[in-house]
């Protein structure tokens, strides 16, 4: 992400199909907000929940919090800051043990730490800028974004090794795996998603964005069919992945660097850090709607979801006034997690 912090097919402004804006949100938010989670200064990138250990995974600028969240079992979060990164992009649980994978974006690696030791297990070396990466459901397989490279690295997590790669082109961002033979990965530089087949290693084509500049975050509807990316000028793309085009945008704060789908409630969330919003997106006959537009905080670009429980947390700080030349610094203490419960 910015910040660290077959063929195309052209869409004509008449096939958009328009939002009404945020006035047409419900009354009735979707979300209250909780006590935050305070944690270890430090830039950010994707939060991830880890379902299997019941805890939050946040790739933290040098490190990986492994944070616990207050519940029956502890009274209060548990933090804890593991590994020796460069550059921490993506945090995601491997399931059926006790390993992460963490892309370290600066010395072009991907670390395997153990979870409870915080010891590295392995570092794979891969094209230049890993960032956003997936572990598929064999839990065997994990698909790695070259963002500055252009090029999807597949790799065999039993034998911690780079197995295959995809060229495709710069700018890779947040991918999504349709099915065994299908990639889709969004471009935020050629404003387009990009489609490649993970098996036969190959790419397939593009699918124009038309409207949405620098597409980030993406998450898929597999009942729908329908893909939604996250765009920096403050909209969402509602993508027909099957039939390969845009059919529709909607607004969204700015800043948004991920999308959420909650398959329990059928929505789609999407965190947007410039206004300090959170967009709750509907379906309905292969439409999006927006139905709730929620406060969180300035900074508050990505989050993680607890499908069970359906709480959202949101890693944020406060940034001190940026001196000429330079990018704004954490204001030291400030940095937590925004926690928000499903209301009602």
């Amino acid at each position: 992400m910015r910040g660290l912090i077959a063929g195309v097919l052209a869409v004509s402004s008449a096939a958009l199909v328009p939002h009404v804006g945020f006035a047409a949100a419900e009354p009735t938010p979707a979300f209250v907000r909780e006590a935050d989670i305070v944690a270890p200064d430090g830039r950010w990138d994707y939060a991830n929940w880890d379902a299997g250990h019941g805890r939050l995974l946040v790739a933290h600028g040098t490190d990986v919090l492994v944070i616990v969240p207050a519940g029956e079992a502890n009274a209060k979060p548990v933090v804890r800051a593991i590994g020796t990164i460069v550059g921490a992009h993506a945090a995601l649980a491997i399931p059926g043990g006790n390993r992460i994978l963490v892309t370290s974006g600066r010395d072009n690696t991907v670390r395997i730490l153990d979870a409870e030791s915080g010891e590295q297990l392995s570092s794979i070396a891969v094209p230049a800028n890993p960032d956003a990466a997936l572990i598929g459901p064999d839990g065997n397989t994990a698909y790695v974004m070259a963002a500055k490279a252009g090029i999807a690295s597949i790799i065999d997590l039993t034998a911690m090794r780079e197995v295959r790669q995809i060229a495709l082109k710069p700018g890779l961002e947040m991918p999504l795996l349709v099915n065994t033979h299908l990639l889709a990965v969004n471009n935020e530089d050629a404003n387009e998603i990009e489609l490649a087949d993970p098996v036969a290693g190959k790419p397939l084509g593009t699918i124009a964005l038309p409207g949405c500049e620098g597409p980030t975050g993406l998450a898929y509807a597999p009942a729908d069919g329908l893909a939604l990316a996250s765009c920096a000028n403050g909209q969402a793309a509602l993508v027909d992945l099957a039939a390969r085009k845009l059919v529709q945008r909607v607004p969204i704060g700015a800043g948004p660097d991920a999308v959420i789908w909650d398959a329990v409630r059928h929505r789609f969330l999407i965190p947007s850090g410039k206004t300090g919003t959170l967009a709750v997106i509907t379906l309905d006959h292969g439409k999006a709607r927006v139905v709730a537009t929620i406060p969180t905080e300035p900074s508050a670009r990505t989050a993680a979801l607890d499908p069970v429980s359906g709480h959202l947390y949101s890693p944020a700080a406060r940034f001190l006034p940026a001196e000429p030349g330079k990018r704004a610094e954490i204001a030291p203490g400030s940095f937590h997690l925004v926690v928000l419960k499903p209301a009602g």
